[in-house]
Order: structure tokens, then sequence, then C-alpha cells
């Protein structure tokens, strides 16, 4: 996929009058994108049209008109536009309760060596944002990218091909199979890039 443009981005008073049906068609676009892994984990698979949503939104909250920052939020943000045959995705590691965040997140420390997507047997480790990373704590939001490869971009698109999102670090392992809609949405991912 190419990356977002900055020319992409409307203006506030633009972006204002179409706001209402763009959100709509966001969440439309978002829900089987929504991958929930254990009752912990979500991960939102990323593509151009969630990024331009998110940099329209970050814009309109913060008010930015500069187009100098609006072209330095569009290169950020464009990091999560995944690339030829790859998914790319935001990692939410989901804590309700204030008091057990920390305890959790030290829990989970050395997850980035844990998270695969399964290709019909194939393991595809997810690579974190190294500027994400310390190593001993994690945040509770990581962009992660699965690198496919031509094959396994070919064998994703397959339905008689089982994918399942993979989970195996020692204090969480759980697993999510990606079918349906989600897996339909990806598809066209793939194919776009």
């Amino acid at each position: 996929m190419r990356p977002v443009d900055p020319s992409e981005i409307l203006d506030l008073a633009a972006y204002e009058r179409v706001r209402p049906d763009f959100m709509q068609r966001m969440i439309e676009l978002k829900r089987p994108r929504r991958v929930s892994v254990g009752d912990r984990l979500s991960f939102i698979f990323e593509n151009r049209d969630t990024v331009i949503f998110q940099v329209q939104e970050l814009t309109r909250a913060e008010r930015t008109v500069d187009p100098d920052e609006i072209a330095t939020e569009c290169r950020v943000f464009n990091d999560l536009v995944p690339g030829a045959d790859e998914l790319s995705a935001t990692l939410m590691i989901e804590i309700t309760e204030a008091s057990e965040i920390r305890a959790e997140l030290d829990r989970l420390v050395g997850i980035d060596e844990h998270v695969y997507l399964d290709v019909g047997g194939t393991r595809v480790r997810a690579s974190f944002d190294p500027n994400q990373l310390e190593e001993e704590r994690i945040s509770a939001v990581h962009y992660v990218r699965f690198e496919l490869g031509r094959e396994l971009a070919d064998r994703f698109a397959d339905p008689g091909v089982r994918v399942v999102l993979r989970v195996d670090h020692p204090a969480y392992r759980h697993s999510t199979v990606i079918e349906g809609d989600t897996r339909s949405s990806l598809v066209a991912d793939l194919r776009a890039g």
C-alpha cells in the first residue's frame, strides 16, 4: 500500500462537514479488523483508511492547521501502513483495573518474542516497533507487522488454508482463528499492497 500523503488530509472545516459519515464508515471498516486474542490482547489491523482516520482525528483534536505539522503526523502514522505482502496492526493490552496495570504489563514483558500469525502451519513472528520496546518494561500499545512474503500472502488468501493469530508467552497463551469478515478484510489489504 502506498503511504498517506498530506494532501489527502482534509482541513479542519472540510473534515467537520464529512466527519459523521466518515466516522460511521470507519466504525464499519474497523469492526472486523479488531481481533481479540484471549481476554487481554486486541489487535486492530491497519491500512491506509485507518491511518487517514487516525491522522484526521489527531489533527482535529489538536486543531492542527500547519502543513508541516500535518506532514509530520503523516510520516509518523505511515509506519502503520502495511507494505507489500504484509499486515500491520496496533496491539493493545487491555487492562480495565487501574491498580492492575503495572503488574499485568510487567507480567507480559517479552511478549514481542511470542506473537505469531500461523498460515497453514507456517509461523510468521510479529515484528514489533523497536522504538516501543524496553528490556524490563512494556507499554500497553504496540505497533506490529507480519511480513508474509508473496507465497504466504497467497496462502492467506486461500479460504482452504487455516490462519491463526497466536500468543505463546509463558504468562499468556491464547489464539484466535482468522476467518469470515476479518479474513476477507485482511485479504483485501494483501491484494491492495
